[in-house]
């Protein structure tokens, strides 16, 4: 019996891989770096019964349309705005995400931006590399206090939740906005639901966690930050079209914030010469927020679970909608 064939767009590690060759015929794409062409995708798509995506392919209905023995795309990320899942389920193609798997990884790493960004540790390195560390003075890159301040969470998933527990270990004052009220998150941690204005207006730290769509897209524009507070500290660990970064650069340069700290950017990746790059007070990130290693293969097997689970019809392990 033929087995089952399954496409994977980068080159993963083959020690994670070689279990599963038994019982299907894998293809993975040459490059870990580049992404797969389009057109290598489309041709890999039409004999595939299972796809192992990134974030950077786009799975959109001309694709899902002429694969017609794809049956699977597994989605080796928490998001999933790069896959057309209306079109998936028109055409009976289930979608798999990687849940839980990466999410004290990805609150590590906003919480590290939070920390980069007030006490100015980039440009604290900068300066030390750069040869300017000179006499002590009393205000040298100072920078913003964290512990006692009021950090304001918009968007109370799993992530926003682990973050949460991290910021109280810094003993601030967690506050939260979701789409929905999360009254047993609000009683295990002790922390407070704040309606969206009173939130922006009155946090010191203000994160976004939230999924791109379309409701989110540009979520946080000019009426956004000319809200906040001007010592406030903005950080996106979610996606980048969330944030209008036009917007985001005017309040910036107008002194609305005080600065940033961004994982995600409306295109990526972004180039050299982008005017965010520039800013001393504003931290760039090449959207690592689930890159540990140990993360990263944890992301790859549960991808691969979800493959094998649905193609021998034992059903996928995290499936994005039932």
């Amino acid at each position: 019996m033929e087995k089952p064939y399954i496409f994977i767009t980068r080159k993963l590690p083959e020690n994670l891989i070689e279990e599963f060759r038994e019982q299907f015929d894998i293809k993975m794409w040459e490059s870990e770096d580049q992404p797969v062409p389009r057109k290598v995708l489309e041709d890999e798509a039409v004999k595939a019964q299972g796809l192992l995506t990134m974030l950077t392919d786009q799975v959109d209905e001309e694709l899902i349309n002429s694969a017609e023995d794809l049956r699977i795309v597994a989605n080796m990320a928490v998001g999933y705005d790069n896959i057309d899942v209306e079109a998936a389920k028109k055409y009976n193609v289930t979608v798999t995400n990687t849940p839980e798997v990466l999410t004290d990884t990805t609150a590590d790493l906003t919480f590290t931006l939070l920390l980069t960004a007030a006490r100015r540790i980039v440009e604290a390195v900068d300066y030390v590399k750069g040869g300017e560390w000179g006499p002590w003075s009393p205000f040298l890159l100072a920078g913003s206090d964290v512990h006692h301040k009021k950090l304001g969470i918009i968007g109370m998933g799993r992530i926003g939740e682990a973050v949460a527990k991290r910021a109280l270990g810094f003993d601030m004052d967690v506050v939260y906005y979701n789409r929905s009220r999360k009254e047993e998150v609000e009683k295990k941690l002790n922390i407070r639901y704040e309606e969206w204005s009173e939130l922006i207006a009155s946090s010191d730290y203000v994160i976004c966690l939230v999924p791109l769509t379309d409701q989110t897209k540009h979520l946080f524009n000019n009426q956004a930050f000319k809200e906040m507070k001007d010592s406030a500290i903005f950080v996106n660990a979610s996606r980048g079209p969330v944030v209008n970064e036009q917007h985001l650069l005017e309040a910036l340069r107008a002194g609305e914030i005080r600065g940033a700290g961004l994982d995600v950017f409306e295109e990526e990746p972004i180039s050299s010469a982008h005017p965010l790059l520039a800013m001393d007070n504003v931290v760039c990130l090449p959207h690592i927020g689930s890159a540990s290693t140990e993360t990263r293969e944890a992301m790859i097997e549960l991808s691969l679970k979800n493959l094998e689970g649905h193609l021998l019809g034992n059903g996928a392990l995290t499936p994005v909608y039932s």
